[in-house]
């Protein structure tokens, strides 16, 4: 069974490329920013001694939380990149194979429409987090690289400035977690692309989304309710339950822009992880449940759908 996944995941990463193709070209462009940014500043010479002198004055806590939010910042643009990726490869999963009739072929061989669903559902939950946490991570390092040497070329010290200072350890643990729970938090969309992808002639993305846009509405019209709506809102990614309750000020770290004060008051980001609320939100099993169900569907529709 293990086997037989891996191998049909690795199907998956020959059949669509841009799984890890995109992350790359994305990491690529992050480094080439860097390296321009840092050329371009270079004109202002005096200004930027002044600045690295400044911050050759700073102490470890300060220099580490600009770092964090440097870091911090990177991430974001992986993994909006990954959310658009998850997106477009679970309509097309199931969509491709019927609309050039390669299910065909693939039905030939000894390998089940659960088997096939499931390692479509992994590649989309499990191995897109895990190529863009690994991107991540290499980025990080790539860059950081970049900026101590040209940090060592204005004759500052690229080792104290940066990599004595650097959260690596607490900013990738961080990244890992929150990459896994977001990825279990959308699960249920997971499952609804996949089916939609397994049902519909034409269009996939339009039938997605259209019911997420029009059901609301027609709750909202017909009964003045805005259940639908608020469950949707919920599920939102910024809504992980991933970061704990700081109950003393009724604060609740959950948005980006919070978090990024929060990196910036040096708190480390690993410390505010809640992984035990995140496992005992009601709303997370939920959804887990909703994603197999939708899944269950998926599965029941190629295996009943005649493509002939």
């Amino acid at each position: 069974m293990i086997g037989t996944q891996l191998a049909l995941v690795r199907r998956e990463v020959w059949e669509h490329r841009s799984l890890y193709i995109v992350p790359a070209v994305l990491a690529l462009v992050v480094t080439l920013t860097t390296i321009t940014g840092q050329v371009a500043v270079s004109s202002f010479g005096q200004q930027i001694d002044l600045a690295i002198l400044g911050a050759s004055n700073l102490g470890d806590t300060e220099r580490s939380a600009a770092l964090n939010v440097f870091m911090l910042s990177m991430s974001w643009i992986f993994v909006l990149t990954m959310g658009i990726m998850t997106i477009f490869y679970a309509l097309d999963a199931l969509y491709a194979e019927r609309k050039d009739k390669s299910i065909l072929f693939w039905r030939s061989l000894p390998v089940t429409d659960a088997e096939t669903v499931v390692s479509k559902l992994l590649t989309a939950t499990v191995l897109i987090p895990a190529v863009t946490f690994a991107v991540i991570a290499a980025t990080h390092l790539l860059v950081l690289v970049i900026s101590s040497a040209w940090i060592s070329m204005r004759g500052a010290e690229g080792w104290s400035m940066i990599w004595s200072a650097v959260p690596l350890f607490d900013n990738w643990m961080a990244t890992f977690i929150a990459l896994i729970a977001l990825s279990i938090w959308v699960a249920p969309f997971v499952g609804w692309f996949l089916f939609v992808s397994a049902f519909t002639k034409r269009s996939p993305f339009l039938f997605a989304f259209l019911p997420l846009i029009v059901l609301p509405m027609l709750e909202r019209i017909l009964i003045g309710s805005n259940v639908f709506f608020e469950t949707l809102v919920s599920r939102a990614p910024f809504a992980v339950p991933i970061i704990k309750r700081f109950s003393e000020d009724s604060l609740d770290f959950e948005s980006e822009a919070q978090l990024m004060e929060l990196a910036q008051s040096g708190v480390s980001l690993l410390s505010v992880i809640d992984v035990g609320r995140f496992l005992s939100s009601p709303g997370v099993w939920l959804g887990v449940v909703v994603c197999c169900l939708f899944s269950a569907a998926a599965i029941y529709v190629r295996r009943y759908r005649d493509e002939s």
